[in-house]
């Protein structure tokens, strides 16, 4: 029996040939991604415009490596509300403290888990500080500092 995976949107075997080989490399020209499909460079345009339309593609770009950039500390938190109605308010204040690059809604313990980097422990601290613990309806954190990154991937289309 064919194991095919069912998507909430419908795509088919071209659209995911074509997202496995923009998923290893955005920067992959058209033509390379239609030489490897065998169908032509418009077509892909054309498939590529859909995805995106469709919002499967979200968007392209360069991966910055932090460290390289002296954000040498990677950090998680969690977040715990005054009352969860606060989400939005809180979360607005959180978009604008520049170190924090993730955020999420959580079920369990924390209403919020955030990803964040800093210079290092000192400028952890300095953001835990006077960035977020000013931050009025957030009642505690709990901070776990990544030791190392092994692996970062996509989604899996397999």
């Amino acid at each position: 029996m064919d194991k095919k995976r069912q998507y909430k949107i419908q795509i088919d075997s071209l659209d995911e040939r074509i997202l496995n080989i923009l998923m290893k490399n955005a920067r992959t020209p058209f033509l390379e991604v239609a030489r490897e499909c065998g169908v032509s460079g418009a077509a892909i345009h054309q498939r590529i415009k859909r995805l995106e339309m469709l919002g499967i593609i979200t968007g392209s770009g360069y991966l910055v490596e932090p460290q390289k950039l002296g954000l040498s500390t990677c950090a998680y938190m969690g977040i715990f509300l005054e009352k969860a109605s606060m989400y939005e308010s809180v979360v607005k204040q959180l978009r604008e403290v520049p170190e924090i690059v993730e955020c999420h809604y959580t079920t369990g313990t924390y209403a919020i888990f955030i990803k964040m980097y800093a210079r290092d422990n000192n400028h952890l601290r300095e953001i835990l500080t006077d960035k977020l613990q000013q931050i009025g309806g957030i009642t505690g954190t709990e901070t776990f500092i990544s030791l190392e990154e092994r692996f970062k991937r996509q989604v899996s289309l397999e």
